[in-house]
């Protein structure tokens, strides 16, 4: 196939042109060029997606056989992809989140539950209600919390600071909040097995681990990842109503319950996850968190935490 990704350049886009080509698919990038292609031989399309002069000019006279939009918020963004594409794409693949959904008293979260209209990923879920409306023959991915190399989201990021420098780690609550992870190799290969997959048409599919994890024992696989004890952690809990940190944010991860089924995706997209959490977190520490230099942590909100609480 002919294959369209937006974006390319950056982890989850990473993960997915490296299993396309894999594939023996031909692969375009659209971005806007400010990085090289991951592999050697992947032709680039440049322009910014937001502007639709740039997208119609890039796209026209381009014609895909699949589409994956990794990198549209808005649905304004993914309104204007669809309508510079040329006609006769089969499947427009579209990375959601799992935060569209609801807060909900019933556990895990499948894909049928009620959506969140405040959600600050609202955009999301519109863009999903469109390409619906609009008989786009799509498939929506929604992941939880996605963790590897290259992540630029704090998530692990957050521990592994606070780990390797033998830090207290301020966690909110009682640290047994239940949350979920999943690694972005494994949720790039959900995306390739939703390619050319009927069952797929239409759908929406949650996809992270499939297993949960609490708070406190995120810290400790952390831990474990990065070769130190986890049980030598001094892990501190807070109440974070009485704090107020503006603007900064001192835990990675909403206080909540947080995690969804994957039982969909794994019936429907004959897929399993490949990596553990200590196994995925263990090659995001490798490759990634010690492959590079790390920029100096701000460990501001922390010591305000740890003064209050001493």
């Amino acid at each position: 196939m002919r294959i369209l990704v937006m974006g390319g350049t950056r982890f989850i886009g990473v993960s997915l042109t490296r299993r396309l080509v894999e594939q023996g698919h031909e692969v375009v990038l659209f971005n806007r060029g400010n990085r090289p292609a991951p592999m050697v031989g992947v032709a680039q399309l440049q322009g910014d997606r937001k502007d639709s002069a740039q997208l119609k000019a890039a796209l026209s006279g381009q014609k895909f056989d699949a589409v994956f939009d990794n990198n549209g918020r808005e649905r304004s963004d993914t309104q204007m992809l669809v309508e510079a594409l040329e006609p006769g794409f089969k499947q427009f693949i579209y990375v959601s989140s799992a935060g569209v959904y609801l807060k909900s008293d019933e556990l895990p979260l499948v894909e049928g539950d009620p959506l969140d209209p405040k959600s600050r990923h609202k955009g999301k879920f519109e863009t999903e209600q469109y390409l619906q409306e609009q008989k786009v023959p799509f498939t929506s991915v929604r992941p939880v919390y996605i963790y590897g190399p290259q992540n630029y989201n704090p998530v692990e990021r957050w521990f592994f600071d606070r780990i390797v420098r033998d830090r207290p780690i301020p966690i909110p609550g009682n640290g047994l909040h239940v949350t979920q992870l999943g690694h972005v190799d494994d949720l790039a290969l959900s995306m390739v097995n939703m390619l050319g997959n009927d069952k797929a048409l239409g759908q929406i599919y949650n996809v992270a681990g499939d297993r949960f994890v609490t708070f406190d024992g995120l810290a400790k696989t952390c831990a474990r990842a990065a070769g130190r004890d986890p049980e030598a952690l001094k892990l501190i809990h807070y109440d974070p109503v009485s704090f107020d940190f503006g603007k900064r944010k001192a835990f990675p991860l909403r206080m909540q319950h947080f995690f969804a089924s994957v039982t969909k995706a794994q019936v429907e997209l004959n897929w399993q996850p490949q990596f553990s959490l200590v196994d995925g977190l263990k090659d995001s520490f490798k490759q990634d968190y010690t492959a590079q230099d790390q920029p100096e942590p701000d460990f501001s909100t922390d010591d305000e935490i740890i003064q209050a609480l001493t």
